[in-house]
């Protein structure tokens, strides 16, 4: 039997090798029947107008999310690369991304950083909430407004039920997460070898900040109970607790409840006995190798059932994922400054992504 032994063996990497295409050295497209081919496949007719625009469109933004993001020097690449006169067939990039047809090393290395670029602004853009965010936004946000009190005499803010006998919590601030912009989850794809567009979970969220751990599980029980959220749409595999496991806090409150005699506040033997026993439990703590150790909190991924209606009738529906995050006011100022701050974070994202950008793995 004869054997072809040719294979395009970065392609194959990516379908049974588990290796994403963002981290392949290029693309092995060397005639335009090959390039129209792969558009085709990808999604886009080079020969659809509204196509092309699309596709030049995402060059653009690749461009300013190096130079303006990422903060590459404009002058470093290669001028044809960025104009588009000059570049004339957005197919150039896939032909000088091949490193069998790059005019030159540079050509190749930034063709092929653009093309990455213009992917994950491909996905990013192209899901539900880019079609539907106002109704996302309302729906899922409508359910904590609902709950939330300010004093205006005390400026206070508090999780309160309109009916029901828990007590209110105080709330020290609650917070939108603000929406995540394309190219800031362009830089968090780009940084995190295991994302992918349709796993970005948070690109609208809520943080809840109180005063101590005790309340952090007041507000967890607030939310459960009035069913501001629903249990069963969580998802497992996304959750992090590394401020006080589950199992350590009941303990800690079953404890005082029964022996203490009165003479000591729960918050104070809470903590107490929360730094002589956490060694015992198992945090958990989804990895992400850019958020610092010192970053504590509560955080989940839920599900809202979001309806889609036009003139008064249901069109469709479907679940989309937000993050609610809680945490008490220690951990709450080691976010907003020092090496867990978020904009600490966010530049060891940026210097993730430039690194994954131009590795030759």
């Amino acid at each position: 039997m004869d054997l072809n032994y040719t294979f395009n063996w970065p392609m194959l990497d990516t379908v049974a090798g588990g290796k994403s295409v963002l981290d392949i050295p290029g693309l092995e497209i060397d005639d335009e029947d090959k390039a129209n081919l792969f558009l085709l496949s990808y999604g886009f007719d080079i020969h659809n107008e509204e196509d092309q625009k699309r596709l030049w469109y995402y060059h653009r933004r690749a461009i300013v999310l190096l130079t303006e993001k990422l903060n590459y020097p404009i002058y470093e690449i290669p001028e044809i690369l960025i104009d588009r006169k000059r570049l004339q067939d957005i197919r150039k990039l896939l032909y000088f991304s091949s490193p069998k047809n790059a005019a030159s090393p540079d050509y190749q290395r930034w063709s092929c950083a653009i093309l990455k670029c213009m992917h994950v602004f491909v996905h990013s853009e192209n899901d539900m909430f880019s079609n539907f965010s106002e109704d996302i936004q309302s729906q899922v946000l409508s359910d904590f407004q609902k709950s939330i009190y300010h004093n205006g005499e005390s400026n206070t803010k508090y999780l309160k039920a309109e009916t029901g006998t828990l007590p209110a919590v105080e709330l020290i601030d609650f917070q939108y997460k603000p929406f995540k912009t394309s190219s800031s989850t362009v830089i968090k794809l780009l940084a995190r070898p295991d994302a992918l567009a349709m796993k970005v979970f948070d690109k609208l969220g809520v943080r809840f900040v109180v005063k101590n751990v005790y309340d952090v599980f007041s507000v967890l029980r607030f939310l459960l109970e009035n069913s501001v959220i629903s249990f069963p749409h969580i998802m497992p595999d996304q959750s992090s607790n590394n401020l006080c496991p589950v199992k350590l806090f009941r303990e800690s409150l079953e404890q005082y409840k029964y022996n203490n005699n009165g003479t000591e506040d729960f918050n104070a033997f809470f903590v107490r006995h929360l730094e002589s026993n956490r060694q015992e439990y198992e945090l958990i703590r989804k990895f992400n190798q850019q958020t610092h150790d010192e970053f504590r909190f509560i955080k989940f991924i839920t599900r809202k059932l979001i309806h889609i209606n036009k003139d008064g009738k249901r069109m469709y529906s479907f679940f989309y994922p937000y993050e609610v995050q809680i945490m008490d006011e220690v951990s709450y100022q080691k976010v907003i400054s020092g090496p867990s701050s978020h904009d600490s974070y966010k530049e060891r994202q940026k210097e993730s992504a430039r690194n994954r950008l131009f590795s030759r793995t």
